[in-house]
């Protein structure tokens, strides 16, 4: 095999005259950069590009565009100089906190205390400066302490408090610091901050007496009642409260804030306000809008929808505050069996008592019969015994049953890692630890050892800081931060992880101490700072029926599309920018769609059976799931019809059932669920590569699926389970949510966070949360069956950049995994070598797969990837009605398939047509045998074939009414058959087939079988014995496997590998030329030609005597009887009666012939004309009148040849069509092309290999029986020219003709040392 590498110029872009302006203008540049000169207090850039100040030299920030203001940057600063903290800049210490920055970071202004005119102490490597007040106050304001050492009462200072108390023995009064007050018992100073916070301070609780229980209209109350604030400060970002409920619930302040709502506490931009959607919880964004114009077709419900006028009084409410069945003349005519008593709205009967009020009056949902409860396998029961919940509800953190069974008895919930845990499990702050108030309901957050200080050694060892425990002092941590295992240093909690809820609804980005909550774009962040909505209204699509109808979430709107189904529309999906949706109904052979902005429908494709549609609106096509054929397709999304012929087969082998189909286009990702004999969950490349199974437990009967980009995981209904699924796209994290809700969800599909599904039989589509499952709401109910539903938005199509957008691809590009893309080809084209251009098939060189019930084609110019997981570019088609086919073969020209089934001991014939194998006729029956080894020669569409009861070499007849023994003496058993019309040659394998670690002899003969030899004595079990191309060399392979190899450089080289059981494989031309003198009018023979080297020989079935090219009934047997293949004669009745008689069983061979099983026979009978036998001559055909698929020479040939035929053919008509069958010599539709000739040398014979065009492809097929031996050898190749292998192997006495060989007994074949 030869690799072609294309190596792709770039033109040059200019002509040779602009060079020379080109290097001016370069020069000029340059020596105007040269003049650059900068002015005082600027540095100029290395590349004297540009000046920057000075001040921006070694800031830690890239300001030259060649980045030297950085480099040879300070890499550390002396004693009495501060580092900024990108480490690039020292500065004087004295600049620090000097109110202006001299870092690029600011770090220098960080931690500073703002000057005061009493500024009297530095502290802190002068990051804070303190009043004289401050100083020996008997509470530590700097870190380093500086401001209470050398004070003379040091000892007796406290530093967690603000009084200083007098030295033991001594008699002094309390002096409260700045910023605190004496509490009445004198015994404390509190902070003014914790002065009425809600909480005591004081021991004598003084400081929460005389507060504030109500505040002024412009005031705040905190949440613990105890305090007031100015509403100023509400959401400023410092927290007023000790509960910090001033600043619960704030919004972020975005730019495009545009309203405050919920008193200050919220702000929402513009696009949320008047969208129909209330985002503030007092309803102001929604308040003085716009009122809403419904159109003439159109009811105004007064709740503000716009619903259609026929939907007007038609019993079923419409309306969110059910306005369009109010003011009736009369009742609603019902073509439901139920209605309301007294409201008189149509019902069904599954709507009846399923917990949502249908009826105004609410009859629907009264005396309802409690029905004992039973839960499935994916369900936990409450101990109530009254209600069952997903088992995913369990300890979740939220009480779902009546009882609240399913939060007790779990796992005790720790407290977040900053926390105190009481031990009643409670959790509080530490400040609020062994501060003299029992805060813990058990009273364990004080007494024990509280009265133990934390000491400076205590704070010094902990990174973040002591507190007092009634265990003794504690290393704390700060919120968001966690103790390490030394629990000592403090670490940053990463809230994004491991969380059992999702603490941000789309992207969570972890920061020191904290997270951020981000949006995905074309998403803005709702008011809480955690979840994020669209802007926009999306719109539900959903198929009730024979109808598709569009329905707003926000507005409530209901549009109903055009439509020309007949029946239920069970699949639909749309494409945003063409304004389409596409859809499939029950029992057509059309993909279709209807128009969203004109109200028209189109066909896109004709002549395809589409259980499921998706479409792929970055790679611009259409993909279905054909599951009669067991095929994902796909066709190109064009403005007009196309044919079914441009359609492009993406999967179709291994494929059982598939379902459902959903795309990932941004990943090139698709999934299916399987409902056949293993039911799973697969996902592919678009392309069809990287195949695997996804999920293949906690399924049922997988039926709808959708893909959600934003949470990467799949979704799918499970009407066995009565549940929705739910796992990451690698299928990991597998969540069932099984409620009473989903008893029978038929589509599924998702949108932000909620995931939507269709009921058929409770005519229902609810939404639930699609992480938790929780939350749920009834979003549309109508007396007609909903089917399939999608969510419609732009965003959920964004158009991005497409890999297809950089390939050329003659005819379809489709997307693959990992952002690229590749070309794909109709059916009858193949991929050609450079990748992009599709080409005909008719000449390319192919091989034949067959893996039941499916033959795979596989042309070897698909070659360019080596080592697949898979198979490679290929055709699939589906054989009918062969339970266990083992052998097969085929023509090419003919287009005709032969077949073994050993389920019912057979051969078959299937002709190909329009992609379809057709049943053509039974060629042979067996009974109680097994074939062993078919081959078809493609110019006579005789049969050769061997069984285990006939361990003889035979051919039959195309039509199967002749049969004859070709080769009979010496055979153990025949393993596989090789042909070679052109020059007569037949090779077979002659092996024991019970003994698997048996050698068997590899034998050559003409076709008649005469001048039979042994080849080859050293194969172990070969199988898939094969000419090459011109006929010179002969292949077999000796291992079972499932790969297939080729040869290259003498190398073999893995092709492919799969997983599907191969038992059978054959390789062909793509036009089986030349011919033999069997080729004209079967050689004049009336019953078999067989071809030789030399010319031909005319056959006759095993009871008829040749008498040259005629045959006659063998009268060796006595009347009324007649002979087997094993020459015994029996009576007639014996033959064809359901039970073997002869020794052999071929009194059951009986396909084909006129005769039926179990009727009476007739004996061979001579021939009604009295004189002899005479030879036929060459122009008259001696056949039958032929169907209208055989072959048949044109009547007036001569001409036809000279016009057709370039008069080195004759012209044949096959199925009506006259085409050319050319000469020995010549090919092509008009005989035009010379063949160059045969090669006349010796005939050479290897192992393991199979002769292509242009490489040497080895073929390791997967239905060559097992052996022992096979595995201690390598697969060597070995080929030997036929001059060597007479030296070494014995010849089998040979026969000269075919009569010779049915008359003359052959010895057995020498054993082999």
């Amino acid at each position: 095999m030869s690799w072609h590498l294309v190596r792709l110029g770039l033109p040059v872009a200019m002509g040779g005259w602009l060079w020379p302006w080109v290097v001016l203008l370069a020069v000029y540049l340059q020596a105007a950069s040269s003049l650059n000169r900068c002015k005082v207090g600027y540095s100029l850039c290395k590349d004297g590009s540009e000046c920057i100040p000075y001040s921006h030299v070694c800031d830690g920030e890239a300001d030259c565009n060649d980045g030297s203001d950085e480099e040879n940057c300070e890499s550390g600063c002396s004693a009495d100089q501060f580092q900024c903290a990108h480490g690039k800049k020292c500065i004087d210490k004295d600049q620090v906190c000097d109110g202006s920055p001299q870092c690029q970071d600011r770090s220098d202004e960080k931690n500073c205390l703002e000057r005061s005119e009493e500024c009297a102490h530095h502290c802190d490597d002068k990051s804070h400066c303190l009043p004289a007040s401050f100083i020996c106050d008997g509470e530590k304001d700097c870190l380093d302490g500086t401001d209470e050492a050398n004070c003379e009462d040091q000892e007796g200072a406290r530093t967690d408090a603000g009084p200083t108390k007098a030295p033991s023995g001594q008699s002094r009064l309390i002096r409260c610091g700045l910023g605190s007050q004496m509490c009445k018992d004198k015994s404390d100073c509190v902070h003014y901050n914790h002065v009425c916070d809600g909480e005591p301070d004081c021991r004598d609780g003084s400081d929460e007496e005389n507060c504030m229980s109500e505040c002024g209209s412009d005031q705040f109350q905190c949440a613990h009642g105890r305090k007031c604030i100015e509403k100023s400060k509400v959401c400023d970002g410092v927290p007023q409260c000790q509960d910090r409920s001033d600043e619960t619930g704030c919004a972020k302040r975005m730019e495009g804030c545009a309203h405050l709502c919920d008193e200050n506490s919220r702000c929402v931009p513009s696009s949320f306000l008047c969208d129909g959607e209330q985002d503030c919880s007092d309803g102001s964004d929604e308040a003085a809008c716009a009122d809403v114009r419904c159109s003439a077709s159109e009811f105004k419900c007064l709740s503000g929808q716009c619903v259609l006028t026929s939907m007007r009084c038609d019993g079923h409410p419409d309306c969110w505050d059910r306005s369009d069945e109010d003011g009736c003349t009369k009742p609603p005519v019902c073509t439901t069996k139920h209605h309301c008593p007294q409201s008189k709205e149509c019902l069904v009967q599954e709507w009846l008592c399923d917990g949502d009020q249908d009826c105004k009056d609410g009859s629907d949902e009264k005396d309802c019969p409690v029905a004992p409860v039973s839960c499935s396998d994916f369900q936990w029961t409450c101990k109530s015994k009254t209600l069952c919940i997903p088992k995913v509800w369990k300890c979740d953190g939220m009480k779902d049953c009546d009882d609240g069974s399913d939060e007790a008895e779990c796992r005790v919930a720790t407290c977040l890692p900053h926390e105190f845990q009481c031990g009643s499990q409670a959790c509080l702050e530490p400040g609020l630890v062994c501060n003299g108030v029992t805060n813990c309901a058990d009273g364990s957050d004080e007494g024990g050892s509280c009265q133990m200080a934390c000491t400076e050694a205590d704070n010094n060892r902990c990174s973040q800081g002591c507190y007092s425990t009634p265990q003794g002092p504690r290393c704390q941590c700060i919120a968001g931060y966690k103790p390490l295992e030394d629990g000592q240093t403090c670490t940053d909690v990463d809230e994004c992880v491991g969380q059992a809820h999702a603490v941000c609804s789309h992207l969570c980005i972890n920061t020191p101490g904290s997270y951020q909550c981000e949006c995905y774009p074309g998403f803005i962040m709702e008011a809480d700072g955690s979840q994020c909505k669209i802007t926009g209204e999306p719109f539900l699509l959903l198929s009730i029926q024979t109808e598709l109808y569009m329905y707003g979430l926000r507005s409530g709107s209901l549009d109903v599309l055009s439509s020309s189904a007949k029946k239920a529309i069970l699949s639909i999906d749309y494409d945003w920018r063409d304004q389409k949706v596409f859809w499939v109904s029950v029992d057509t052979e059309t993909i279709r769609w209807s128009s969203m902005d004109q109200k028209t429908t189109g066909i896109l494709t004709k002549g395809v059976r589409a259980d499921s549609v998706a479409v792929d609106w970055l790679g611009r096509n259409l993909y279905w799931i054909d599951g009669v054929n067991s095929q994902i397709v796909a066709v190109r999304l064009v403005k007009a019809s196309v044919k079914s012929l441009t359609q492009s087969i993406i999967l179709d082998d291994d494929l059982d059932q598939p379902r459902s189909l959903a795309l990932l286009p941004q990943k090139g990702l698709m999934f299916w669920t399987e409902i056949g004999n293993l039911v799973k969950i697969e996902r592919a490349g678009m392309d069809g590569s990287e195949r695997r199974a996804v999920v293949n437990s906690s399924l049922g009967w997988p039926g709808g699926i959708a893909v959600d980009s934003l949470s990467e995981r799949i979704f799918w209904t499970d009407e066995r389970l009565s549940a929705l699924g739910s796992s990451t796209l690698d299928g990991d994290d597998i969540k069932i949510l099984q409620m009473k809700e989903t008893t029978n969800p038929f589509s599924v599909t998702v949108f932000n966070n909620l995931l939507y599904w269709s009921d058929a039989k409770r005519r229902v589509v609810q939404a639930v949360n699609k992480l938790s499952g929780k939350d749920r709401q009834v979003i549309l109910k109508r007396p007609g069956q909903p089917f399939a539903v999608k969510i419609m938005h732009p965003i959920m199509q964004m158009d991005t950049e497409s890999p297809c957008q950089k390939m050329v691809c003659s005819h379809m590009c489709v997307l693959a995994p990992r952002r690229k893309a590749v070309c794909k080809c109709p059916t009858g084209l193949a991929l050609a070598e450079d990748g992009l251009t599709c080409s005909s098939l008719a000449t390319q060189t192919f091989l034949l797969l067959w893996s039941p019930p499916t033959v795979t084609k596989i042309y070897l110019q698909s070659q360019r990837a080596t080592e697949l997981k898979g198979w490679p570019e290929h055709l699939a088609f589906q054989i009918p009605s062969i339970s266990e086919a083992k052998i097969m073969d085929y023509s090419v020209d003919e287009k005709l398939l032969v077949l073994t089934d050993d389920g019912t001991t057979s051969v078959n014939s299937f002709k190909l047509k329009d992609s379809v194998f057709v049943p053509q006729r039974q060629l042979l029956k067996l009974l109680h045998d097994q074939i062993t080894a078919l081959a078809l020669d493609w110019v006579t569409l005789n049969v050769y074939w061997s069984s285990i009861k006939q361990s003889r070499l035979h051919v039959t007849s195309k039509t199967g009414a002749y049969t004859a023994i070709v080769i009979k003496e010496g055979i153990t058993g025949v393993g596989s058959i090789a042909l070679y019309p052109q020059s007569g040659r037949v090779c077979f394998t002659n092996l024991a087939l019970e003994d698997a670690g048996s050698k068997a002899l590899i034998e050559c003969a003409h076709m008649d079988g005469g001048e039979r030899k042994v080849v080859w004595k050293e194969a172990i079990q070969p199988a898939s014995l094969v000419f090459s191309s011109n006929g010179d060399t002969i292949y077999w392979a000796n291992k079972d496997t499932t790969r297939l190899w080729y040869r290259e450089d003498q190398q073999p080289k893995l092709w492919f590998e799969v997983a599907t059981k191969v038992v059978g494989l054959k390789a062909f031309k793509g036009t089986q030329s030349g011919s033999n003198q069997c080729t004209r009018n079967n050689g004049n023979c009336q019953h078999l030609c067989l071809a030789t080297p030399t010319g031909r020989t005319c056959k006759c079935a095993h009871d008829f005597r040749a008498e040259d090219t005629n045959c006659s009934p063998d009268q060796s047997c006595t009347a009324g009887t007649r002979q087997c293949l094993d020459q015994t004669c029996l009576p007639v009745e014996k033959f064809c009666d359901g039970h073997a008689d002869c020794s052999d069983h071929s009194d059951e061979n009986c396909a084909g012939a006129k005769q039926g099983s179990g009727t009476k026979v007739s004996a061979p009978t001579s021939p009604k004309s009295t004189s002899s036998p005479r030879a036929v001559s060459p122009q008259k055909d001696l056949s039958d009148t032929p169907d209208k698929d055989h072959e048949v020479l044109n009547l007036e040939a001569q001409q036809c040849s000279q016009k057709h035929c370039s008069g080195k053919g004759d012209c044949v008509e096959i199925s009506g069509v006259t085409t050319c069958k050319c000469s020995e010599g010549y090919s092509g539709d008009s005989c035009q092309d010379q063949v160059a000739k045969t090669m006349q040398g010796p005939l050479i014979y290897g192992a393991v290999g199979l002769c292509g065009v242009i490489v040497v492809i080895a073929v390791i097929a997967a239905v060559l029986k097992k052996n022992a031996a096979s595995r201690r050898s390598p697969d060597a190749t070995v080929e030997t020219s036929m001059s060597d292998l007479e030296k070494k192997v014995e010849t089998t006495p040979s026969v000269q003709n075919a009569q010779a060989a049915s008359e003359k007994q052959e010895e057995p074949v020498a054993s082999v040392d």
